[in-house]
Order: C-alpha cells, then sequence, then structure tokens
C-alpha cells in the first residue's frame, strides 16, 4: 500500500473520530434533553461515516474490488438515526421534559 493511501486513509479515521469525539462531548456538555439530542444525532453519526469511509478505502485496496458491506452498515445507519432521534423528542415533548430557558419552541406552554 502506497504512503498516500495510508495518509487519506487515516485522515478518514482521524475526521471520524473528532466528530465522534464532539457528538460525545456534547451529549454529556449540553445542559438539557432537548439540546443532548443533537449530539449524537448529528455529530456522531458524521464521525461514524468518516470511519466507515476509511474502512472503505482500505478493504477496497486490500481484496479484489469494491468492498460495500460497510455501504450497508452506513446507510442503515443514516436511515435510522434521524427516524429514532424523531422518536424520542416525540417522546419528550409528551412527557412534557423540562428544558433550559434558551431552548427554543416550546409547544406545551
Amino acid at each position: 500500500m502506497s504512503t498516500g493511501l495510508e495518509v487519506l486513509i487515516s485522515v478518514c479515521l482521524l475526521i471520524g473520530a473528532t466528530f465522534a469525539l464532539i457528538g460525545s462531548i456534547g451529549l454529556m456538555r449540553l445542559p438539557d434533553f432537548y439540546l443532548r439530542l443533537h449530539g449524537p444525532a448529528k455529530a456522531t453519526t458524521l464521525g461514524v461515516g468518516g470511519i466507515i469511509i476509511g474502512s472503505v478505502i482500505f478493504f477496497s485496496t486490500q481484496g479484489d474490488g469494491l468492498s460495500l458491506h460497510e455501504l450497508l452498515i452506513a446507510l442503515f445507519l443514516f436511515i435510522t438515526a434521524p427516524v429514532s432521534g424523531h422518536i424520542v423528542a416525540k417522546a419528550a415533548l409528551h412527557l412534557k421534559l423540562d428544558a433550559v430557558e434558551r431552548t427554543r419552541g416550546k409547544p406545551w406552554k
């Protein structure tokens, strides 16, 4: 494997890991439930996407051809993450969970 390809794979993995770390920190640091939904739903999804792109590049260069197994994982993740986030948010609205003052859009008040 060439050095340029190794650098490309490393950059994809580092970008993915950075997004996953930012999403995890957001989940821990944000003050209320509604703001915490954005950490795993957006940043962590991008993080897994970056890691999967690095994996596709690596295994495509190691095997007999293009490796598409990882793309099925990404497709499943990109379909299920927004749907599950929406369902969790609707449940929180139904239960009327408390929110901090800076959270906008409070339909239950």
